[in-house]
């Protein structure tokens, strides 16, 4: 159900939207109902967008475009705005960053990261945490995190590595099919060619050295081939650029990665777990 708080938080990405869809639909003599029909929606959702009570989604945006847009391409490229509008704050200065990274290196140690995650792991997860988002917010968030995984098959192709503490493996957010779907959805990541995936296994601390004890950190090379490195807890987020923090940062990162299993190895983990049933 549309908020009206959305009208209030509406970002102006959102808002532009908003006006140039009434405006291009009032120039056509079309009523809400009539472009609800011609796109597949109702006129109670064109309303809701018209109002930002529900700014567009993603798929409404292709939609406007094929009908409304008249060759501009105004609704595409609104696209990735759009979507930058909808991730939390705190992620919001990454976002554009990690979509032009040329290298990305993570490390987590509680959850699968947000790149790798299956729709059905991300609404769990994103669902289920507290305080409680509302089912319109849940869906903005996984349409929002979904759209992440264009870095995948980005053209020119992205280096992106994951270093993963196995109890990620065996922590699941919702149901056990979920969980499963997750892993073979890993495991699917594992073997494209410009991907790597390692686990740090959960008796490494028995050797008197963890490296990752201090917890998780995102790596990214820019487009400009300037290092940075991303870190969030409890909904706060740092953005290091500084030299030396970076270089600092990067060499406990190596040390992670060298006491991770080879991803030969980790493959034939994740491969293993994700065969095992559950009730």
């Amino acid at each position: 159900m549309a908020r009206a708080e959305n009208k209030t938080e509406a970002g102006g990405t959102a808002r532009m939207v908003a006006a140039l869809a009434k405006a291009l639909r009032e120039q056509q003599g079309l009523s809400q109902e009539q472009l609800g029909k011609l796109i597949g929606y109702t006129a109670a959702a064109i309303s809701a967008m018209e109002t930002c009570a529900q700014p567009a989604s993603d798929q409404m945006l292709v939609k406007l475009e094929e009908v409304l847009g008249g060759g501009l391409g105004v609704f595409e490229k609104a696209r990735a705005l759009m979507r930058l509008e909808k991730y939390p704050a705190q992620f919001k200065n990454f976002a554009l960053m990690e979509a032009e990274a040329v290298t990305l290196c993570a490390y987590e140690s509680y959850v699968v990261n947000g790149l790798f995650q299956t729709e059905g792991y991300a609404r769990s997860l994103i669902g289920g945490g507290f305080p409680r988002l509302t089912e319109d917010k849940v869906e903005e968030l996984v349409e929002a995190r979904m759209a992440r995984k264009a870095l995948f098959d980005r053209d020119p192709t992205a280096m992106i590595e994951l270093l993963l503490d196995e109890s990620v493996l065996k922590r699941p957010f919702g149901p056990w099919d979920v969980h499963r779907e997750q892993l073979h959805s890993l495991a699917e990541d594992a073997e494209r060619d410009n991907v790597s995936i390692q686990v740090m296994p959960l008796e490494r601390g028995l050797r008197g050295s963890h490296a990752g004890a201090r917890g998780d950190m995102i790596q990214v090379e820019t487009k400009e081939h300037h290092h940075v490195v991303y870190m969030e807890i409890e909904d706060e987020s740092i953005l290091v650029s500084d030299l030396a923090k970076v270089a600092q940062l990067s060499h406990r990162y190596a040390k992670i990665r060298s006491q991770a299993l080879s991803p030969d190895d980790s493959l034939s983990l994740i491969q293993r777990l994700a065969g095992e049933e559950r009730q």
